[in-house]
């Protein structure tokens, strides 16, 4: 199996980044060995694997294209496909639909949804859908200055996907089909004033979707109806523990294969808080705020087995790998299992198809 991480790279995000890094990954501990470094990139932050392993994608913060990489089936090296622009500033999520024949990416500055046909090659072809944001701002005077998309997940179904809007205090939701967005009805959901909801993921079982939000650090449980794709919010609770006062945002999300555990991500406080998930209802209850063993969190995910939870602490520049309780979904024995500068995005491909 091998890990893909993409990293910051440029001075203007103080970042020490060389591209994406091609990692290894040993079966038995976890631990990373790289195996290529990609350089030449700038920036190339959020990535996604298609579903035969043959191919890679990369969004490029703070500029306005994506990239396409074909894997080599039995080394896992990288090589440049194509780019295309997404016709916006700073694409910062992307996601492949069911077909693997469009990917979706959102672009931070200029707010807008944009769809890139794949072609059989896995090369991108040109833009071809772009939808905009737009609405009242939210009242934090240096980052809800305009609207502020930041991510893009598909249900488990596939015909949906949710947009955390952390400008607009809005999660908006749109239907996907043949290869075009829709926006459902209705379009949106607000949240609290001033949450600056950021990332979002689906629950595996019920009809929930999850949404952390950056600003005051929560996390919202939602009814989502997958016959119109509305949100339906159930929930507010604290990702920080009650005793925590100081300054920090969440960030990341990420639920376990059972729907047993959701986890987020906070920086600031430097941890991954820890919820159990109520086996009816999929209401969470805060268990935990682990810390992530490095500064600056700004993603982590789960391994495809689940044994592991790997933290990429940003302004640390290192990987730390947890093991995860099979039961409990708990956190233990934090090690630092690379050395990666400004990690912020990780993806796992087990074998490229031949």
């Amino acid at each position: 199996m091998w890990a893909y991480v993409g990293s910051r790279t440029t001075r203007e995000r103080n970042a020490r980044g060389e591209g994406i890094s091609v990692f290894e990954v040993a079966e038995d501990t976890g631990a990373l060995q790289r195996t290529q470094l990609v350089g030449g990139l700038v920036n190339p932050s959020y990535l996604a694997a298609s579903r035969d392993g043959r191919h890679l994608y990369a969004v490029h913060g703070d500029r306005s294209e994506a990239s396409a990489f074909t894997v080599e089936p039995r080394t896992g090296r990288l090589r440049l496909l194509n780019q295309q622009s997404t016709e916006g500033r700073n694409p910062v999520h992307l996601a492949l639909d069911a077909s693997g024949r469009f990917l979706v990416v959102t672009n931070h500055i200029g707010a807008s949804l944009v769809v890139l046909p794949v072609g059989d090659d896995g090369a991108l072809g040109p833009l071809a859908q772009h939808v905009p944001f737009e609405g009242p701002v939210g009242p934090h005077r240096i980052e809800q200055q305009q609207a502020k998309p930041h991510f893009n997940p598909f249900d488990p179904s596939g015909r949906w996907l949710v947009v955390p809007d952390k400008g607009l205090d809005r999660v908006f939701s749109f239907r996907f089909e043949h290869g075009r967005l829709q926006p459902a009805e209705p379009a949106f959901v607000a949240t609290r004033e001033g949450a600056g909801p950021r990332s979002a993921v689906f629950h595996p079982r019920l009809p929930l979707a999850y949404v952390v939000n950056e600003l005051d650090s929560t996390v919202t449980t939602y009814r989502f109806d997958a016959d119109r794709g509305a949100l339906v919010p159930l929930h507010l609770l604290a990702t920080l523990p009650a005793r925590f006062t100081g300054n920090s945002r969440a960030a990341g999300i990420a639920i376990d294969g059972t729907g047993r555990t959701l986890y987020t991500s906070n920086r600031g406080h430097d941890s991954v808080a820890v919820f159990r998930l109520d086996a009816e209802t999929g209401l969470p209850a805060f268990v935990d705020a682990v810390p992530s063993g490095g500064r600056t969190p700004r993603f982590f995910t789960l391994s495809p087995d689940g044994r592991l939870l790997y933290v990429l602490n940003e302004d640390s520049d290192s990987i730390v790998a947890f093991d995860v309780d099979a039961a409990s979904g708990r956190l233990s024995d934090a090690r630092q299992v690379a050395a990666c500068g400004s990690p912020v995005c990780m993806v796992f491909i087990d074998e490229a198809a031949p």
